[in-house]
Formats: structure tokens, sequence, C-alpha cells
């Protein structure tokens, strides 16, 4: 592989607390190893409208706080064809670009791997997603600091639900994974968790309910992932509302505040780790790889691997939940 001069920096997909970060990292880790760094601004359709932008060091300055990508994001249908794709792989010639490192998500890199394929171009990708559900890594940038703010946001709801004996259906993120969902469940106290991981037994769910929650002197809170299988919160609450309208029902769905936010200290640690981390691949003849974290030790996953492979709840944590919530 030739030397790497110019490595180029992107943010694509959903945003997450500790992109910034994860950004200051690869710019400033590039220029210590006597690269230039190019930032890439609106993803991998910026990268084919050649918005690129030579970053130097102090341009990542005062950034490592903030929430959000300074970079932009956005999702390119454009990129997905492979018409597409040749004009991303020009414009990175243009500017002499040897080598890309895509914070993201699967979707992200999915984009990446055709990218090396088709072009023989230097890939190297940093997990940046609240959700959590990358193969190969124990944790994805944001997710720390997105179970944070649905904790903080599910504890001030616990004390309305109690002034009031009523019980909250809290909806959280996670389309097609439950590990927000899990981790706030268990961390909040709650009643039940649903998740997209298993089937919604409302039967079930009602059954507990009637064991445990009395709606005349106590309040109880379900915390309920989007993708959850009924349809998300609003669904599930209406159909136990049908079958029991005795219970003082409320629906809450904390949305894209989950997204934002100053990053916690995890993910600015982990961001800047990580970071560093997919410069020294590159530096060292890496591509289409993945660098994630494993038992605390940084480890390189291949982009096919971490793409088609499913990450799992941790059933010991669902177990807890159950064995937590008996009264």
């Amino acid at each position: 592989m030739a030397k790497i001069k110019r490595i180029g920096v992107l943010t694509s997909g959903g945003d997450a607390p500790g992109m910034n970060a994860a950004v200051r990292a690869v710019v400033r880790s590039a220029i210590y190893n006597g690269c230039e760094a190019y930032g890439i601004y609106g993803g991998f359709q910026g990268l084919i409208n050649g918005d690129i932008k030579r970053l130097k060091s102090t341009a990542v300055s005062n950034i490592v706080q903030r929430g959000g990508t300074i970079l932009k994001s956005a999702r390119s249908a454009e990129f997905r064809t492979e018409e597409g794709r040749v004009k991303a792989a020009a414009k990175l010639k243009e500017h002499q670009i040897d080598a890309l490192v895509v914070i993201g998500g699967d979707g992200s890199f999915t984009g990446a791997r055709l990218l090396v394929q088709e072009h023989d171009i230097p890939v190297v990708g940093i997990p940046g997603t609240i959700d959590n559900d990358l193969f190969g890594t124990d944790s994805t940038i944001g997710y720390d600091t997105a179970v944070n703010t649905a904790v903080e946001a599910v504890d001030k709801i616990k004390d309305t639900a109690s002034a009031h004996n009523r019980l909250f259906f809290v909806e959280v993120m996670g389309r097609d994974a439950g590990f927000i969902a899990l981790r706030t469940a268990i961390a909040t106290g709650a009643e039940a968790v649903l998740v997209p991981e298993i089937d919604t037994d409302i039967v079930d769910l009602e059954t507990f309910l009637c064991k445990d929650y009395d709606p005349a002197t106590s309040s109880a809170i379900v915390i309920v992932a989007e993708g959850e299988k009924e349809g998300g919160a609003y669904k599930v609450a209406e159909k136990v509302g049908k079958t029991h309208p005795e219970y003082d029902i409320r629906v809450s769905v904390l949305g894209h505040m989950q997204r934002g936010g100053s990053p916690s200290a995890f993910d600015r640690v982990l961001a800047s780790q990580l970071g560093v981390a997919a410069v020294e691949a590159l530096m060292d003849d890496q591509k289409s790889i993945m660098v994630g974290i494993m038992n605390k030790e940084i480890v390189h996953v291949p982009f096919n691997k971490t793409i088609k492979s499913t990450k799992r709840l941790n059933p010991e944590l669902l177990n807890l939940v159950k064995v937590l919530s008996n009264r």
C-alpha cells in the first residue's frame, strides 16, 4: 500500500453524542502521524458533492464536549448506487485523499465496504450509534450518553407517576435493538421492559401488572423500545387500557432528545480511543475494518463480520429485570 499522506473523515447516519470527540481524535492523530486531515461535510452525500475541507488542529478545538457532529450527517440514496460511489471515489482522488475514516453504524459501514471493494480505497470505520447494536464492540459511541439521558428523563417521570398513582409506558429509541431500553429499565427500577428481540405477550404483561400493580395505591413504569413488535408504547398502552380501564395510563415518548446533549465522560474517552485507533490502523495498512472495544481492549473487526453478524442482548440482564421487578 502506498504511504498515506492525507486522511479524510466523515460522519454518517444518525448523529450520536461523542462523534465530535471522535472527529477531533482522528484529525489530531492524523497530524501527529505526519498526515493532513480533511473533513468531509454531510456524510457520503457531501463526499459526492465535494464538500471537503482541510482541518488543522485548531479546527477541532473545543468540540470534545459538544453533541451532534460539526461535520454534519446525511443519508445518501445516490451513494447506494454504483454511479454514486464512482463520483465519491473521484472526489477523493481529486483531493488526493489516500484513506478514509467513517464514523457511523451498519448502514454507513455497508457503503464503506463497497467503496473498498470497488475502488480499493483504504477505509476504517468507527462505531457511532446510540443503539449499541454493532457486532464486534462492547459499546458504540453515543450509547452511554443516550442511556444516561433516558434514565434522567424516566427518573423525573417516576416522580409524577408516583404523585398520581399512574402507569407510565415510556418509549425509548431502539428500532431494531433493545439495548437502550434494557439498560434504562434496570437503572430506573422499571416494572417491565419490552424490546424488539422478544415478542411482546400482552396477556403476560397484563397478568404481571394485575399481580404487582394496584392502581389505587401505587405507580409503575414500563420501558418500551420503539421497535417493539406491538408497534410501540402507544399501541401497548392502548391494548392494556382496553382490558384495564381502571388503570390511569400515560405514555411518554422520549424521541430524539436521546441523540442530543453533551457526551458523557465514558463516550468522550471511548471516541478518543477509537479515533486514534482508526488512524493507527490505516497507518498499519489496514482497511475494510471497524475499530471497536472488547473487554477494554481495542479490536479490529472486518466490515463483513460486523455488518452480517447480530449483536444479542445479554440474557442475564433480561433476567435481572424479572428478578428485580417483584414487589
